[in-house]
This record gives C-alpha cells, sequence and structure tokens, in this order.
C-alpha cells in the first residue's frame, strides 16, 4: 500500500499501483561468485534511454530505460559480475566503418540548421524514418560505444558475455541513415572482433532484414551472417531473399531465411535450431555476435510474427549453449512493454537465473497494468500462420546444400608468410624418404626410426655406425659397374615401412624379416645385413645365436619355419 500523502504525483498518478491479487517478484539478493563461469558483462550508456526520435515515431529509446529497470528490479544485477557505464564511441572509431563526410554530418546537424542543410539531409537519407532530432550524433555515440566496449572485453578475454540492449541498429549503411538507424554499431563491433578472432558468426533475429550488416560483409568469408526475417518482396527493406549467398570471397557466407507472416514458436525454433546448428558446425565461429530485435515478437507495433518472450529467449539460450565468445544486441521492437520485458527475460537466461512471472515492483508499473504485471503475457495466435512445414524444409535444405560449399572454415594466418614459401612447401610435401628415392635408392628406407638402446648397451658414436663394414657393403653394391638408375616406386616405398615398424616392434639391432619370405642363401649378404647394430655386444650376441640350432625369434627368424634370417630386397644382392 501506498500512504495517502504520497498516492499522487504531480501528474496526478500513483507511484506503484495496488496489484491486489497479483503478486510481486522479490528481487535476487545473492551475488554470483567472482569465479564463476560464464563471465556475463552488462553495458548500459547513462542517459541513452532519455532521447526521443518525435512524438509519433515507432522508435523509442525509452525501452531501453524500462529494460534497465525491471533488470535491476529483478536483481538481476547482483548476477552480473560487471556492469560498465561506457564511453561514447569517437568520431575517428565511428569512421572505421562509416564515410567521413557523413559523420561530418552527423556531429553537425541539429533540428535547427537542418533548413539551411536541406541538400545534405536528403543525401544522407535523414528523413521520415531518420528524422533529425536533439542530441541525435551523441546517441549514435552513445549506443556505438556500448557495443565496441562490449567487443574489446570479449576480445581481451575480460568476460564470454557481452550485453547492450542499446546497440544492433542493423540497417544504417556506410554513408546514409535507413530504417531507425544511423550508425551501424553492429559493423562496428564486428571489425574490431575481427582484429583477434578468425571467424565471426552474426545471428539477426529482428523481424527486418539485417541488411547494413549483411552489405557490409558481402564480400567477406571471415564474416558469417545468417538473418531470420520476414520477406515478401515489399516489407521494409525488400532484401534478404534465400538465393542471396554473398560475393568473391564470401560466396556462400551469407545466408538467409525468408518467413512469411504469423510463425509461431514451434516452426520457429525449429528452424533456428536447425540453421544455426548446421552453420555453426561447418564455419567454425570463435565469436558470435546476436542481434535480438524483438519486433519478432507477436502484438508488435510494426511485425507480424507469432513468437511468444520464452520462445525469442529460447534462441538466446541456443546460441549461449554454444560456449562461445557472445555479444548481445538489441535492435527493433515497437511495444516498448514487450521488448523490455523481453529483454529482462533475455537477460536472466544469459546469467542462467530464474525469475518468476511476476513483474518486480518499479515506477514503470502503469506501463504493465493491462497485463497484469506479467513477464510471460499471451501473445501468440494473433495473426494467421501462413508459413507451412514443406516451405520451412525447403528452406533448411537449401542452406544446407549452400553450407556444403564451405568446405571447412576459412582460416586466417596469424604470423608472416615466409620469404621462401614454395620452398617451404616444397620440403613438406615430400617426406624424408622420397628425398632419399629421388637421389638414389640405396638409402631408401634405411633410416632408423626407434633410437631407444637396451641398458647394457653402449655407443662409440652418434649412431654407433660400422663405417668399414658399412663402405665394403657400398663398395661391393657398385662394383659390378655401371647399373641403370632406378626410379622411386610405389613397391619400393612399400618394401621400406614393414622394416621401420620391425625394428620398431623389436627395438633390437639385429637381423631382419624379408618381406617376401625368401631365404638368404650367402654368408656374405648375411654379412652385409648386419652392417647397422644398434651396439657391438649385441653384434657378438648375434652371431652366437646364428650357429645355433634353436633360431631366437628376437633375432627376426621365422619360428614355425625355421628358416634363417631373411635379405631385405632393397638392398641388392649382385651375383
Amino acid at each position: 500500500m501506498v500512504r495517502a500523502s504520497q498516492s499522487t504525483t504531480f501528474s496526478t498518478s500513483a507511484h506503484f499501483d495496488d496489484r491486489g491479487p497479483h503478486g510481486t517478484a522479490q528481487p535476487i539478493t545473492e551475488h554470483v561468485n567472482p569465479h564463476s563461469r560464464p563471465i556475463v558483462s552488462y553495458f548500459f550508456p547513462s542517459g541513452v534511454g532519455e532521447h526521443h526520435y518525435g512524438e509519433r515515431h515507432p522508435m523509442k529509446p525509452h525501452r531501453l530505460t524500462l529494460t534497465n529497470a525491471l533488470v535491476m528490479g529483478y536483481g538481476l544485477d547482483k548476477q552480473i559480475h560487471h556492469m560498465y557505464n561506457p564511453r561514447p564511441a569517437t568520431q575517428a572509431e565511428l569512421e572505421m566503418y562509416h564515410d567521413h563526410d557523413y559523420i561530418e554530418f552527423l556531429s553537425r546537424v541539429t533540428p535547427n540548421s537542418q533548413n539551411d542543410m536541406r541538400h545534405l539531409i536528403d543525401t544522407f537519407n535523414c528523413v521520415e524514418d531518420c528524422p533529425v532530432f536533439p542530441d541525435m550524433y551523441e546517441f549514435c555515440r552513445m549506443y556505438a560505444g556500448a557495443s565496441l566496449a562490449g567487443a574489446r572485453k570479449l576480445s581481451s578475454g575480460a568476460c564470454d558475455t557481452a550485453i547492450n540492449w542499446s546497440g544492433g541498429l542493423h540497417h544504417a549503411k556506410r554513408g546514409e541513415a535507413s530504417g531507425f538507424c544511423y550508425v551501424n554499431d553492429i559493423v562496428l563491433a564486428i571489425l574490431e572482433l575481427l582484429r583477434y578472432h578468425p571467424r565471426v558468426l552474426y545471428i539477426d533475429i529482428d523481424i527486418h532484414h539485417g541488411d547494413g550488416v549483411e552489405l557490409a560483409f558481402y564480400h567477406s568469408n571471415r564474416v558469417m551472417t545468417v538473418s531470420f526475417h520476414k520477406y515478401t518482396g515489399e516489407f521494409f527493406p525488400g532484401t534478404g531473399k534465400l538465393d542471396d549467398n554473398g560475393a568473391n570471397l564470401g560466396k556462400h557466407f551469407c545466408l538467409n531465411v525468408p518467413l512469411q507472416d504469423g510463425v509461431d514458436d514451434e516452426m520457429y525454433l525449429t528452424v533456428f535450431k536447425t540453421v544455426i546448428g548446421d552453420t555453426v558446425d561447418a564455419f567454425r565461429p570463435t565469436s558470435i555476435v546476436l542481434q535480438c530485435g524483438a519486433d519478432s515478437l507477436g502484438c508488435d507495433r510494426l511485425g507480424a510474427f507469432n513468437l511468444s518472450i520464452a520462445a525469442h529467449g529460447e534462441c538466446v539460450n541456443f546460441v549461449r549453449k554454444f560456449n562461445i565468445p557472445l555479444l548481445v544486441l538489441g535492435g527493433g521492437g515497437y511495444t516498448i512493454k514487450n521488448v523490455s520485458r523481453c529483454w529482462t527475460y533475455e537477460t536472466a537466461v544469459l546469467v542462467g537465473a530464474e525469475i518468476p512471472d511476476e513483474l518486480p515492483a518499479t515506477v514503470y508499473d502503469p506501463f504493465f497494468r493491462d497485463s497484469e504485471w506479467k513477464l510471460h503475457p499471451p501473445l501468440t495466435g494473433r495473426v494467421e500462420n501462413q508459413n507451412s512445414p514443406a516451405s520451412l524444409q525447403k528452406i533448411t535444405i537449401s542452406i544446407r546444400n549452400k553450407l556444403r560449399y564451405l568446405q571447412g572454415a576459412p582460416s586466417v594466418a596469424m604470423q608472416e608468410i615466409p620469404p621462401d614459401l614454395e620452398g617451404f612447401l616444397a620440403d613438406e610435401e615430400r617426406t624424408q624418404e622420397e628425398r632419399d628415392e629421388e637421389n638414389g635408392t640405396a638409402m631408401a628406407g634405411e633410416r632408423w626410426s626407434d633410437r631407444s638402446a637396451a641398458r647394457n648397451g653402449y655407443f662409440d658414436g652418434g649412431n654407433d655406425m660400422d663405417q668399414d663394414e658399412c663402405q665394403s657393403a657400398s663398395t661391393k653394391r657398385s662394383a659390378p659397374g655401371p647399373r641403370k638408375p632406378r626410379t622411386a616406386s610405389k613397391r619400393a616405398r612399400g618394401r621400406a615401412k614393414p622394416r621401420a615398424s620391425l625394428i620398431n616392434t623389436t627395438g633390437e639391432g639385429e637381423e631382419e624379416v624379408e618381406e617376401t619370405g625368401t631365404p638368404s642363401t650367402t654368408k656374405a649378404t648375411r654379412t652385409r645385413n648386419r652392417a647397422k647394430p644398434r651396439n657391438k655386444p649385441r653384434v657378438k650376441a648375434a652371431e652366437k645365436e646364428k650357429d645355433s640350432p634353436n633360431v631366437d625369434p628376437d633375432a627376426g627368424a621365422d619360428v614355425e619355419s625355421g628358416q634363417e634370417p631373411m635379405t631385405p630386397m632393397d638392398l641388392d644382392v649382385d651375383g
């Protein structure tokens, strides 16, 4: 109850409505553990909700003030790790994407000077949908600065999720305003993310096509844009066909999901989860930017969908579960009481808190009287659903076919390219064995891959190679006269691999078994086969075992057949 002396304000309305039997949510008082993950940062420029486009204009920045009031009323600020009042963006930061002349115009135009700048107003499209209003440039700097601050915090690893409900103005172009949007804070934030992240995925669930962001990265393969929107060819902005795929390097990195009026929760969530799941698997983004335009809710002033606040929030929850650095932005939404409820609920989703259906008591209670102060009012079923399961299936199949062209996510080099890149690649393409075969087949497959030695072994040199025997073997091989050089073949490389695997298996330096199973017939051949002992004591042991009737399996002989050790075929025997 409100005291009688304080029951009215200067506007003759109560501070807080008497809800009667309807309950009031109690704020969360428990603070989040500072070391808990994910770390969520909340960006709210002070005073951003005080701006006004005009009396009859559908865009109401006051919705941001309502959203912030509900967030605080629920006590969600206790569950947020960091809350920031970011600085406005500078002119240089805005010109990272926008034209200098356009930013100069925004900084100078005022309602009092617009008559003198009429030619520039028409040039930069600041008419009708994008009127000139007081402190317009400061408003643009505020919401753009918040998005840039969120992108910097994500890039530095200071947070895992950054929230800026004042951002998400996705229609602004490089050199003109469009669709209530003057500065495209989304493009600026993505450009900031691209300084540290190889691949950025942009997801747009506004009812209007995100044409400004798509146009900015239409030729880039480092940014994948996915927009879910209403498309009839006439609905603003008139773009976003299913066949718009990007161009040049950006071919197939632009996805559009055109929908018709009345899409409901089940259909929307099915398409959304299918498309986004496939896109994340194919593109492998290192960061995600999610535009949460609330004009896709049912009962919106300019929208025609049948989405509930719970379904809209489930889209946010689905993206959150990928555990990829996430920048969450606002966007459209023109029934401000529903917009504030939606973004408050999604703030709770992002911090992992459960909040009741009853709204907390705030000074804005009269806004929610008609819905009995509920967080989830009935918003669905107001518009006939013109989407069919067949049409949605066609969309998902088409998008899956486009994703097949990606053939893996693009990579970005993070180091200088070597000066002799072809030389490096040539060395990497050939193995050591292949390079030996190009120089001659004598040493092909003759390199030890296992450098271990027995405990009682010792080394005279680096590899303890008997140079005299190696040289004599080489001399005997070259003695008969000139031979036609042999070319590398698959058969020669194939014989080297079993020999190497045998060495790894035994770990010894004894004689190996020949792959073909042909027994050795000459003593000279066996002598040459012992040209590479691991250590000298093992050589003597092998010679003693060679004369014994029982053949040791470790010596490389065939135990079942009782044959003597075989001669490797890659060491030619002349005779």
